[in-house]
């Protein structure tokens, strides 16, 4: 048989009305949002359904809503029968969603941790984001090298490895504008992204050593899915290793690129996004394209998911 990945999107899914679909139309989605809100003491679901835009894009706001909606979808999933997975991953916030999806987290624990998570990237050090498309990674790494050695003060890694051809640089802002730079004269387009810090890059060293401290406050327990991890590609079941690996995770590369290679080689050919918005699954195509991807962030993605894969539909 085949293989199957269930993959978690993150920061910059999020829209206006995300959630509010599954919540009018089944009863296990209700109840996640509610369960949720209770457990943050705020009505994440408002701000889900209606808003308003600005507040949504905080960052303190951003993360624990798609959460929501994203478990909101996954609960709806396995409440039809949804094929077990055989790997979880979730793209930076979105290994929070995988890591409940596999039972290392109690949906309690993965809304406190995002909600301290997104408390301290609200008010990182100030810093610069920018995509870069169609410059092969050695390249773009070697951009970012040359800013380095210029001067110690200048700070720039690559922060996201997307796909081969579309990368994340992240870090101090004259040094990502630098790099940028050198990568559209190597041939890129570069564009810089509407953020205020620096994630997955160096600058957020001081905050992953206060969420490391926060995660030594909650329970772990071993994956009854195998979870693939950003922080290197690789897969992990035991929960002090996942709970190491989430710790490094804020300042380091997320490898999603070589996430999706792994679950490739390892025979999963298809994979199911679940949560708002499709850029895990656009990105999963331009890495093999051979691969069968769907999405689940309503009803009628929900319907068409089962149906293609189970041949039956039946959610509450």
């Amino acid at each position: 048989m085949t293989k199957l990945a269930c993959v978690f999107p993150g920061q910059g899914a999020q829209s206006v009305g995300m959630g509010a679909d599954l919540f009018d139309n089944y009863e296990i989605a209700r109840g996640t949002f509610v369960e949720m809100d209770s457990i943050a003491g705020r009505s994440l679901s408002t701000l889900c359904f209606v808003g308003p835009e600005e507040e949504l894009k905080r960052t303190i706001n951003t993360q624990p809503t798609i959460l929501a909606v994203s478990l909101a979808a996954w609960r709806c999933y396995e409440s039809a029968g949804g094929r077990r997975p055989d790997f979880v991953a979730g793209h930076s916030l979105g290994e929070f969603s995988a890591l409940v999806a596999s039972g290392v987290l109690t949906l309690d624990s993965a809304v406190g941790l995002v909600d301290k998570r997104a408390q301290l990237m609200e008010v990182c050090p100030i810093g610069a984001m920018s995509a870069v498309i169609n410059l092969a990674p050695e390249a773009l790494e070697k951009c970012c090298a040359d800013v380095r050695s210029a001067s110690p003060d200048n700070i720039v890694v690559i922060a996201n490895f997307n796909t081969r051809e579309q990368l994340v640089i992240s870090g101090s802002p004259a040094a990502v504008a630098a790099a940028g730079d050198a990568a559209k004269a190597a041939g890129a387009k570069v564009i810089p992204l509407p953020v205020g810090g620096a994630f997955h890059s160096p600058l957020m060293d001081s905050a992953a050593r206060e969420f490391s401290a926060e995660l030594t406050k909650y329970l772990f327990v071993d994956a009854s899915i195998p979870v693939v991890q950003n922080c290197d590609a690789k897969v992990a079941t035991a929960a002090a290793e996942i709970k190491n690996k989430l710790s490094k995770q804020m300042p380091s590369s997320v490898r999603w690129c070589e996430s999706v290679e792994y679950m490739l080689s390892q025979g999963v050919d298809t994979f199911i996004e679940i949560g708002p918005g499709k850029a895990l699954a656009g990105m999963i195509k331009k890495i093999d394209r051979s691969a069968k991807v769907f999405n689940i962030f309503d009803g009628a993605s929900l319907k068409a998911t089962l149906e293609a894969l189970v041949g039956a539909v039946s959610v509450k």
